[in-house]
Parts: C-alpha cells; structure tokens; sequence
C-alpha cells in the first residue's frame, strides 16, 4: 500500500470514535445490539457532519463522539437511511478536518484501499488491503445491497464499525458495515454513492423521500439446502404477531419458490408498507398460510 503517512493522518483526524447510549426498554436492545454501542464516523463536511451506521443510531437517547484529539462533543441524530444501512450525525464546529465521499462506481476488484476506524476514544486502528468484491449483498436481518463494497482485513482489525473505507488519494469509497477481520479477514463497506443519493434528504427531512420504503416484516432468515429458514423473529413485529417462528421453512411467498434468501427478500422488496404478503411456511411436517401485514422497519425501531 502507497499511502503516505501523512494521508493517514488526515484520513484519522477526519475519523471520530461514536458512542451511543439506547434505553433497555428500546426494540433495538432486545435483538442484540445492546444498550453501549460504539462504533466509528466520519467527518465529511468542514461544519461537522459525520457519517456512520445507522444501528448505531437506533433508540439512540445520546451520542458522544470522540475527536482525534480527544475531545469528546454531543452529536445530533440528523437522520437514517434505513434502505442502506447509513446514519448521519452532526456536531457544531468549522474548519474541522474532514474527507470526501465519491462514488465506488469506479473501483475495481484488486484496487488498493485502506480503512480506518475507532478502538474506542481517541484511539485509531488503520488497515491496507484490496478490493474483493463489488456487488449484491444480503443479511441475516431483513437488509439487501444491490451494490457492496469488500475489502481484505488483517485478522488484528479489531476497530469498530461505521468508518472510511478510503481509496488512494484518501477519499471515502464506503462505510465499513460488518468486520469480518476475525473470521474471514475481510470488511464488507456500504458504497459511498449511497450517501451521496441520501445526504440533502437526511439533512432535510431526517430519512430518504424519493426513494420508496421497502415493506419489512420483522425476521432473521438463513438459506440451508436451496431452503430458506426463520432464524428468528423479532418481538412484536408483524412477523410475530403473523404467527412466523424460530424453525419454519419458507415454501412460498405470495406464490413465488422460495429456495435461497434473496427471493424472499426481493418478493418483501415488491410491496409497499401496509400490503399484506401470503407467506407459507413448513413446521413440524404441517403446512402454515400466513398472511402478514408489512410495516416500515423505521416505526417499528421509532
């Protein structure tokens, strides 16, 4: 890796350490992200605005970030963009250092790119590697990119999620999303033209506008066997009160196979919040038709 040491320096400067307090009676604590979130940001304006993940964010009642030097500032939710996993914060300031986020339309697989993230404080981690990978991902939980961005992690990147995955002249490509450097060394990054679509919407409104909100039930899913199964299903979402349990097998969806997850997804993907999605299910060798009524996964984690 060419990048300079000066390079990294501005690249950390413009990283902040986010920590986040959620009460215990919040959805989001109950489902395993905790009530102590820490995760990484990035400055992207010289008048404080900072990117992130938005699971950081959710329930959130308070937001610290840590400054490079250490100064710790309150941070402001300007908003989350639930369709591609991104949050945005905001501290006052001016002049403060800050990166660029470009379009990852232009990197390649086997570009050099660089990460940089929070240990928690003041403290920085910083990583090389490459490019991998560039295209659709899907998660356990109901989140689909049609676009992602993986780089390579030596297995010692333990820094937290939220932060720049920057190209070579220090821009920000993407958002680490998921650090997978302990099992797979790899990071998988939410692309950087993702925010650029979002960043006046979340600044005026607080959530996209113009792009449609996807219909979202409420379950974990994994595929075994060109099978999909319910991992899990999250208390009180519409999935729950539909009757869906840990242990079913999707059959169908409004009338569609379903043998691997991102069927399901795209058929959810299809439906507006409010449409009702014919689901059927295979429990303990007996046939379930399931009607569920989709919501938005924002009020169901307001």
């Amino acid at each position: 890796m060419n990048a300079t040491v000066r390079l990294l320096e501005n690249v950390a400067r413009a990283t902040v350490g986010v920590h986040s307090q959620v009460p215990t009676t919040h959805v989001s604590a109950a489902i395993g992200l905790g009530t102590d979130r820490r995760g990484t940001g990035t400055i992207v304006s010289p008048d404080g605005y900072i990117l992130t993940v938005h699971y950081l964010l959710l329930g959130a009642q308070s937001v610290v970030v840590t400054l490079a030097s250490g100064e710790q500032l309150s941070a402001r939710i300007i908003g989350k963009d639930y369709n591609s996993g991104l949050g945005l914060l905001k501290i006052e300031g001016s002049q403060l250092p800050w990166l660029e986020v470009v379009s990852s339309q232009n990197c390649a697989v086997g570009q050099e790119a660089f990460t940089v993230s929070s240990l928690g404080g003041e403290k920085r981690c910083a990583d090389a590697g490459i490019v991998t990978y560039t295209g659709p991902f899907d998660a356990v939980w109901e989140f689909v990119l049609d676009r992602s961005v993986c780089v390579t992690a030596s297995s010692l990147n333990i820094g937290f999620s939220g932060g720049p995955i920057c190209d070579n002249l220090g821009r920000v490509i993407a958002v680490s999303y998921l650090n997978f450097a302990d099992i797979g060394r790899a990071i998988l990054g939410i692309p950087g033209e993702n925010y650029l679509a979002a960043r006046d919407e979340l600044i005026r409104y607080g959530r996209r506008t113009t792009s449609p909100p996807k219909a979202w039930v409420g379950i974990l899913t994994y595929t075994m066997r060109e099978h999909v199964v319910v991992a899990g299903v999250m208390p009180g979402s519409p999935g729950d009160k539909a009757g869906l349990q840990q242990g079913d097998l999707v059959i169908t969806a409004d009338g569609r196979d379903i043998n691997e997850r991102r069927i399901l997804y795209d058929v959810l993907g299809s439906h507006q919040p409010g449409d009702s999605i014919q689901v059927k299910v295979l429990r303990n060798n007996r046939i379930f038709n399931l009607e569920i009524p989709a919501v938005r996964a924002e009020d169901y984690f307001a």
